[in-house]
């Protein structure tokens, strides 16, 4: 996956203390709100949300612009709404 984009997020949305399915619901949610092309930075925790979110995404029509496992056990996923 790419490294992350230099240009802010359009929202940034944090689930780390969610479990699927909630992880992918509030995500979409959150990609519902924003316009075409607009980007969301989901910080999410753990590795079913890790494995989900980003191919739950691409599925539905959204791009995967990159995905970083931070030390800190928080993955940052960079999507950009479809």
């Amino acid at each position: 996956m790419p490294k992350m984009s230099p240009a802010a997020p359009a929202q940034t949305l944090d689930i780390t203390r969610e479990v699927c399915p909630m992880t992918f619901v509030r995500t979409r949610l959150a990609l519902d709100r924003l316009a075409p092309g607009q980007t969301l930075l989901v910080l999410l925790r753990g590795e079913e949300p890790r494995l989900n979110v980003p191919r739950t995404a691409a599925a539905q029509g959204h791009q995967v612009l990159s995905q970083e496992d931070g030390a800190d056990g928080v993955t940052r996923l960079l999507l950009r709404r479809g």
